[in-house]
């Protein structure tokens, strides 16, 4: 499982020119799963997200969690996160979940999240989307 955590001042998700999702400030993660994920790894990966301490306090430290500053999230699945470009010009994505487990999960993943976050939108599993945000920092974090 990969979670690309980008901190955000807003971020929305397009669709075909329509907006599907759109929060303001908070985190915008790209979320790639893999053949080996279980709800397990995503349950550990849902907590540490959760309390990353990336936000700034009144100091100017970064020490605040997005439950902290009351922060939104979007969640947008990306199995372009497991491309391996190690032979050729063209990723192969080898590494990445079959398309039933992988929206399994990334189901589990949102409603997971909707029980600690009061703001959670997503994109649309498998479609192709258009992607806005602005970085705030910019801030960008990689689990795996």
């Amino acid at each position: 499982m990969k979670f690309l955590i980008q901190r955000v001042q807003n971020a929305q998700v397009d669709i075909e020119g329509e907006i599907v999702g759109k929060i303001g400030k908070g985190y915008m993660i790209l979320i790639g799963i893999g053949e080996e994920d279980t709800r397990e790894i995503a349950d550990r990966f849902i907590r540490k997200m959760l309390a990353l301490r990336i936000f700034a306090d009144e100091n100017g430290k970064t020490n605040l969690s997005i439950k902290d500053v009351k922060g939104e999230l979007l969640l947008v699945s990306q199995f372009t996160l497991y491309a391996n470009c190690n032979k050729g010009n063209r990723p192969t994505f080898n590494g990445a979940g079959n398309p039933t487990l992988a929206n399994e999960l990334y189901e589990y993943i949102v409603s997971e999240c909707k029980k600690e976050i009061p703001v959670v939108q997503t994109g649309k599993f498998g479609a192709d989307m258009q992607v806005r945000l602005v970085n705030d920092g910019p801030f960008t974090i990689m689990l795996e």
